[in-house]
This record gives C-alpha cells, structure tokens and sequence, in this order.
C-alpha cells in the first residue's frame, strides 16, 4: 500500500510546479507530508477594454495628429494593405474615413511577441462612441456605445471680479456656463456683470464610467443680477424645451445674442472709433469678440446664406438673411464652414465657419454685424420679439412645475461672501 504522506508530498510538488506556471489560478500554502492538502485560490481580475480581455496582449493608445489619415496610422502600425483597402472602402454608413479628426484617440491591440501584430484597431471620436475594427483575416467592424448615466446636480457661486474668473475658481465646465448664458442672454448684460451677482443651477449632468462628459440640460436657475432676482424655468408646451421667467413669459428670443460661446467683447459698436489697422477715426458698425483661433462661430437664428466668400476687408465671411427684417454678418473668419454657401439653409446655433484674423484684423476674432429693416445697429441693443409665451392651455402644469423648481432652488444653500460653493 502506498504510504499516504508520500502521496500527500507529490501531490504537492505537482501543484507547486503548476501554480509558478503563467496559467496557475491559485496558490498553494505550505503542506508537509501527512498534513491535509489546503490550497488557496488567488483570481487575478482580468483588465478589459472594449469588451476585451488585453492582459496577454500589447495595446498602444496615442492620438490622431494634424493632417494624418486612418490609412497612415494603420501603415504605422503594420497593418496590412489588404486591411487598409478593406476600410477605404467601407459605407460611409458603417464608418465614413475622411472623418478621422485630429486629437481623437485610438488604440491598437497586438500580438503580446516582439512582432506585435495589429489584432484590433479602436478609434473614439468623442466620449460616448467607439468603432472597432476587428483585423482578422477579413475585416469585422463594430460600431458600439458606452452607457451614458444622467446625474442631477446643484450648484451656487458668488460673481467676485469677472464671470470668467468665478467660472475658472469654481471648475464649473464651459458648456454649462455657455447654456446658463445662452438662456439669460437678453436679460443679463454678461460683460457687466456687478461683484456680489449671485446664482444657483440646477442641471443634469451626463457621466460615463464615473466621469462628466456633457451637459444634458439646465433645470432651473436663480440669478441675482444688481439686486434683482431672475428665475429661469424649463418649460414643454408642445414646441420643444423652453425658458420662462416666474411670470410666464419666454426667455428666448427671435436670435441668439452672441455668435460664439460666452467670451470677451473686445470692441462694441460704435460711431467713431481708432481703427487698429488703417489707424484712422472711422464708425465701427460691429461688435468684435476676441476668441482664440479656430473657435466655431455660429449662426444666431435660422436663416438663409446670402454671401460666403473672402474680401480684402471683411476677410472670409458670411453673411445670414433671417427674415424680411434681421440680417447678420460674421467676419475674418479663419475658414467658412463646408456647405456653407449662397442659398444654404442653416439653423439657430450651426456651426458656419471658425474665428480667425483674416483681413484688416489684428488679431483672432469675430465681427459681429446686424442688421434690421436693411440698417446697421448695435446688435446687443436691438429689441427682438421675444418667444412664444405660456399658452393659456398650459397655464396650470407650468404654475406647478415653476413652483416645484423655486422649491428646489431655494433648497440650494447660497454662497457666502468671498467664497465659492462646491457643486454637490
């Protein structure tokens, strides 16, 4: 009969060899021989990415650079030209090519030996959408999404110098202060905004993975601007979310007050003003603002393109017939936007072209033009119609909805002086 220590022991010396192995799930604590056989497993948790387990394979993440195609990232990468054709030649359905956009990532995973070869190729063009090319002996391409996760969130702030400054010290994100300014835009003169103005939001916050990616919507505002109080609430009557006031009157407008995101006025209107550039006394019938280079420029209103093209002057530029009575104008724009042209319709809020320098200008910036009934005006003092107020029909739901969003503003602890509340 064989002796039980000794099968114990070589059971052991089994287990020990197997558990120093690159596949070995568990661990053995010490045995002697004739003790009992206790064996401790230790789970690795494997790394995954994009569905994938990658921890016996090379991955490489880098981003898209200015001016380089898919076709000389995957040539960089050894891809095989079999491959690439394969991609070239893909629906613009399934994935258009010649949107490969500079400083969007992308990652290969590869073979684990010194050959590294590409097995998958991902390319994130923004934070929500992947596309997976699959590099196998013939193409396989996925086009997959993250989930993305809505959270509600309350913020309050005090203005202490400049809106811009309160924005930067408080971390709040450019597109929440852009969509909280778009909203009170014809109310609140942001350029003058008076130390001690102070606000709360309520917003919803769109999150993957744990981290912000975007702003859904704004669900309520109070702003206290020179001592006067101004509530913004969201409200549906059948057309589309909308802003209205405690009153019931819409906060919208015809037009958006500014063509590009919430930045500095760098010149106003003006009936004489030192030309930087030809250095004479001469009307200045824009608004200028100063914004870096290559900042998307927008349309304020829908409307149809009456002239896209350069000038000496004006640089590149397009001017937007709104209505037998608005017209608008951009300017020295760095390049008009594709499909911009006479006759185009474009929509409130479309990108038509980027902030630039081209023409008599200085530097980067975009001169702002308005029209009304064919005459130049200041276009931040014009009086537009103001939207579509509370429909009778919906008088009822909007008095509960604003009373439900006062209640939760009010909840919200109002910052002190000298100091910034945390969003919570």
């Amino acid at each position: 009969m064989v002796n039980r220590g000794f099968i114990s022991f070589c059971l052991a010396l089994i287990l020990g060899i197997f558990m120093h192995s690159d596949y070995a799930p568990y661990r053995e604590s010490a045995v002697e021989p004739g003790d009992p056989l206790m064996i401790t497993f230790d789970w690795k948790t494997p790394t995954v990415l994009f569905g994938m387990i990658v921890d016996d394979l090379h991955v490489i993440e880098d981003k898209v650079r200015r001016n380089q195609f898919l076709s000389d990232i995957m040539r960089e990468y050894n891809v095989p030209v079999k491959l690439i054709n394969q991609v070239a030649g893909l629906p613009r359905n399934v994935f258009d090519v010649r949107k490969i956009a500079p400083d969007k990532k992308f990652t290969f995973i590869c073979s684990p030996d010194s050959l590294r070869v590409p097995k998958v190729f991902v390319y994130e063009p923004n934070a929500i959408d992947y596309v997976v090319f699959r590099l196998e002996d013939s193409l396989r391409v996925d086009v997959c999404q993250r989930e993305v996760t809505v959270v509600e969130r309350t913020i309050s702030g005090i203005i202490n110098s400049s809106l811009s400054h309160t924005i930067y010290e408080m971390g709040i994100s450019h597109e929440l202060t852009n969509k909280f300014v778009d909203i009170f835009a014809w109310q609140v003169d942001f350029q003058r905004l008076q130390r001690g103005d102070q606000f709360k939001l309520i917003y919803e916050e769109q999150q993957v993975d744990g981290r912000p990616i975007g702003i859904k919507k704004i669900n309520g505002i109070y702003f206290n601007h020179f001592g006067s109080g101004y509530y913004a609430v969201p409200f549906d009557q059948g057309n589309g979310l909308d802003y209205f006031d405690e009153d019931g009157k819409s906060l919208r407008k015809a037009l958006l007050k500014y063509p590009i995101e919430f930045t500095r006025i760098s010149s106003r209107y003006s009936g004489n003003r030192f030309h930087p550039v030809q250095k004479v006394w001469k009307p200045h019938l824009g608004t200028d603002f100063a914004a870096p280079e290559g900042t998307p420029i927008r349309s304020v209103g829908d409307g149809t393109v009456e002239e896209a093209q350069y000038k000496s002057n004006n640089g590149n530029y397009v001017k937007i017939r709104h209505n037998g009575t608005y017209t608008t104008q951009y300017l020295h724009m760095s390049k008009i936007a594709p499909g911009i042209k006479p006759g185009t319709r474009v929509r409130q809020g479309q990108w038509i072209g980027n902030v630039g320098s081209t023409g008599l200008a200085t530097g980067p910036h975009v001169c702002y033009r308005f029209w009304k009934n064919g005459v130049q005006v200041d276009a931040l003092r014009v009086e537009l119609p103001p939207s579509e107020p509370i429909l009778p029909e919906y008088q009822s739901k909007f008095e509960t909805t604003k009373a439900d969003v006062i209640r939760q503003l009010n909840a919200i602890p109002g910052p002190l002086p000298n100091t910034f509340a945390a969003a919570f």
